[in-house]
């Protein structure tokens, strides 16, 4: 039996298929090592890359083929883990998520650690200040019942809907650093530790509310807000951050939750 052989001209690529989807991009990075230097300096990087790929992906080729010393941190990739959040042509974003022709490829895009947190090396900031802030609200579950629960603690649709918005929170610090507020004055809570607590004050189950709302009373707590929506604007998630924050400040006037 003869082999099946392909015609010449049904073997010939589509039109457009052999051009490279590469293009050359330049990645302006705000470099900073405290054992070399007191002070930060921008760094140019120019390398070949598809605009489909994302920011994190053009960050590793920097760091595998260029300069092994550049320094961020990122894990799972994908938008869940939250540790990517950097200012991303001066907005607060997550490398992961944020494409390379989504941003203006033709121009240098600029590339520097979020604001308000001390700058560790390069892009990693102390989280320290935002994780003990998060820690202060209180983010879990409390009730009075000291005895370990026979059954699940059975909630409705409707109740479990009024803190939806505010489970998707990734801790990955992108509203708080991007609040006005928080860079003149590291004492407030920001808006990740305050979307927290609204996940636990307006959870029918827990019993610890009224609690949560004596801590952001306090002169560092929500009414520093300034209701600029930066944060929601920042949120990766979507999280309207400043809603969350209005609803806070009025259960604390009217102690209804």
């Amino acid at each position: 039996m003869a082999t099946p052989t392909l015609d010449k001209a049904d073997s010939k690529p589509e039109a457009g298929f052999a051009d490279s989807p590469y293009i050359t991009v330049t990645l302006r990075i705000r470099r900073f090592n405290p054992e070399i230097s007191a002070e930060a300096a921008w760094e140019d990087f120019q390398l070949e890359i598809d605009p489909k790929e994302r920011v994190l992906d053009a960050l590793h080729k920097i760091k595998w083929d260029q300069d092994g010393s550049l320094t961020f941190r990122r894990s799972c990739a994908h938008g869940i883990c939250g540790s990517d959040a950097m200012r991303i042509n001066g907005k607060n974003r997550l490398a992961c998520k944020t494409l390379i022709k989504d941003i203006n490829p033709e121009k240098p895009i600029t590339v520097e650690a979020i604001k308000g947190l001390t700058v560790l090396k390069d892009l990693v900031v102390d989280m320290e200040p935002f994780f003990q802030a998060y820690r202060d609200v209180m983010p879990f579950l409390i009730t009075k019942d000291t005895n370990e629960p026979t059954r699940e603690r059975l909630q409705s649709a409707e109740d479990r809907e009024r803190f939806d918005d505010t489970t998707k929170c990734i801790l990955c610090a992108a509203c708080t650093s991007s609040c006005p507020v928080f860079w003149n004055d590291g004492q407030y809570f920001g808006p990740a530790a305050i979307v927290n607590a609204h996940r636990f004050i307006f959870d029918s189950r827990d019993e610890a509310g009224e609690q949560r709302l004596e801590i952001l009373n306090d002169k560092d707590g929500v009414w520093r807000c300034r209701t600029t929506f930066n944060c929601t604007d920042a949120c990766p998630r979507g999280i309207e951050v400043t809603k969350a924050i209005q609803e806070v400040k009025r259960a604390l006037i009217t102690r209804r939750f």
